[in-house]
């Protein structure tokens, strides 16, 4: 596994995306900071991660992803992976780890904005955890969606409009259609802004994570056998 999340950030970071989703993360991350926190004197990160979240991941999931699987497919090179020693399931997983990497980067750059805020006045550790543990949450649900399309389609075009419009679909659709509000992704992360871990929402993003995850390996393993 080990092998492919090497691989998979080498291609990242050899190709404009790394650069450009860490570039993205950076500049969300820092207009967020000034305006929820510098502009309006606020000792605290919530809304930099709530912000970022709503208007940042939607665009940055399909980015990340749209190459991981459908890019393989399109360039030839997923025939040396199906063949290859390496599991189905430690290609998929290694892809995904490798994913939820580039979106760790620039959040440990939000330490700097945190010790920022500690030389005027100490902001709520806890809460600056949780958010934080509710931002990658979010994050590994997206990515997963995301691997999930770019298993579907030799398309990395296509692959990031299907992402980009599940990720779309889950952020407001609740908001307009009442028998699904249960299902926003966006409201079970606010519950993690108020420094609070709830357990039901964390289920949720782990279980649809993996669930999708699961889906994911079961199509490449079929299109291996098939091939």
């Amino acid at each position: 596994m080990s092998a492919i999340i090497k691989k998979e950030l080498k291609n990242y970071f050899l190709s404009p995306i790394g650069y450009v989703v860490i570039g993205i993360f950076l500049i969300a991350f820092s207009a967020f900071f000034y305006l929820t926190s510098v502009a309006s004197s606020e000792i605290n990160l919530t809304y930099l991660f709530y912000y970022t979240a709503l208007y940042g991941l939607m665009f940055i999931a399909p980015l990340i992803t749209m190459q991981a699987i459908a890019g393989e497919r399109k360039s030839g090179t997923d025939q040396l992976l199906m063949t290859s020693p390496v599991s189905i399931v430690n290609i998929v997983i290694g892809k995904f780890i490798a994913a939820m990497i580039l979106i760790i980067i620039p959040v440990i750059f939000t330490l700097m904005y945190f010790a920022i805020l500690a030389h005027y006045n100490l902001p709520d550790i806890p809460t600056y955890l949780t958010s934080i543990l509710g931002f990658l949450l979010l994050s590994m649900t997206y990515i997963s969606f995301g691997l999930l399309a770019s298993s579907i389609t030799e398309s990395p075009i296509v692959a990031a409009i299907v992402t980009f419009a599940i990720v779309f679909a889950s952020t407001w659709v609740p908001y307009f259609v009442s028998s699904l509000s249960g299902l926003s992704l966006m409201d079970m992360f606010i519950k993690f802004l108020y420094g609070t871990i709830d357990i039901k929402a964390l289920v949720f993003f782990i279980t649809a994570t993996v669930l999708c995850l699961v889906i994911t390996i079961i199509l490449m393993q079929r299109r291996k056998s098939v091939g």
